[in-house]
């Protein structure tokens, strides 16, 4: 018997599957996005923890499975969950072993470089000085030889030095993943778009007459149930980021608005030094001249850029504002040199 079972919490995972008995071959094949992992001792679909069952994937691979000779039952509950600020404390301490573990990944494969590079630096002293192989001398197969084991040492430290780089890669994203989730910027991106997705899931459940079947594996009422569980992730997720957000701003963030600009300001965002001036102010955003006549400038008015076209800077990738009156006083506002 294979069971597959959906809790809120704990996502999708298969049991009753032992290996080799090609449950696994069959799920991926059926979908890759089935995979075992070793955390857990068990098949699981991936991104499916903190998330409504998509029975469309979990029906396909009931059906994958009973046309392969097994018997199988779906188990969904929905009702079985953790909140949000749980799963991210969960997350951010999961980012925390990992990046410890690769760490140690990528001081072990360091280690074996360096072995290796030595190792193939101590068989190089026997060409020191263009010592060439003496063809034919009783000493031209040990040379070579160690010709050969010298440019094998060195493939493999300079393989090793490669994996190190990469598992520091990996340590370093791991470690930054808190600070890039939490960065306000992103933070309010985020917010912007579970507001979208909340206005269509509220959309979908506001429609009358019967509820469209996408798949082919995934009866309305399912449909109907995963927009509802799904609604209410979204609302505590909002809560969550919202309440993250105003306390960043009792801390002395500022998030700028339409309020905050009128035109013919002067505006700086992410790592441009210049300012650029403010030729409209939108719900959502402020119009820029070209954006790509920016660099090299400290200011770039709309009567002085090179390029007939304008871009727009959305308010949270804004950094500065000045006025007019600033940008043309003799000392300029702070930090009008040029990019470089």
């Amino acid at each position: 018997m294979i069971i597959i079972r959906h809790t809120h919490q704990d996502g999708t995972l298969i049991e009753g599957s032992r290996k080799g008995d090609g449950v696994y071959q069959v799920l991926r094949g059926n979908d890759p996005a089935w995979w075992y992992f070793r955390s857990v001792g068990q098949i699981c679909l991936k991104h499916s923890r903190d998330k409504p069952a998509r029975t469309w994937v979990l029906h396909a691979a009931e059906q994958a499975l009973k046309a392969a000779g097994y018997e199988v039952t779906v188990e969904i509950d929905n009702t079985v969950r953790r909140s949000f600020a749980d799963a991210e404390a969960d997350r951010y301490q999961r980012a925390e072993e990992r990046a410890g573990r690769y760490d140690g990944y990528a001081g072990n494969a360091a280690a074996r470089s360096q072995a290796a590079l030595s190792r193939a630096r101590s068989l190089s002293r026997r060409f020191e000085g263009g010592q060439p192989i003496l063809i034919g001398h009783h000493s031209e197969a040990g040379a070579r030889r160690d010709q050969k084991r010298m440019w094998d040492a060195e493939e493999r430290g300079y393989a090793e030095q490669d994996k190190a780089r990469y598992w520091s890669g990996r340590a370093a994203a791991a470690e930054q993943l808190k600070d890039a989730r939490e960065s306000v910027p992103v933070t309010l991106r985020r917010i912007a778009k579970l507001e979208a997705e909340a206005r269509s899931v509220q959309r979908s459940l506001a429609r009358t007459g019967p509820l469209p079947d996408y798949t082919g594996s995934q009866t309305a009422r399912e449909h109907h149930d995963y927009l509802l569980t799904r609604a209410q992730d979204i609302e505590e997720e909002l809560t969550y980021w919202r309440e993250h957000v105003a306390r960043q701003q009792e801390t002395g963030v500022k998030l700028w608005s339409r309020t905050d600009f009128a035109k013919g300001d002067f505006v700086r965002f992410g790592r441009y030094g210049t300012w650029f001036e403010v030729i409209r102010v939108n719900p959502k955003s402020v119009t820029v001249p070209a954006i790509i006549g920016g660099p090299g400038r400290a200011v770039l008015r709309a009567a002085d850029s090179p390029y007939d076209w304008t871009d727009t800077i959305p308010y949270h990738k804004v950094t500065s504002r000045a006025s007019a009156t600033e940008i043309s006083a003799p000392d300029g506002p702070p930090g009008t040199r040029p990019a470089p």
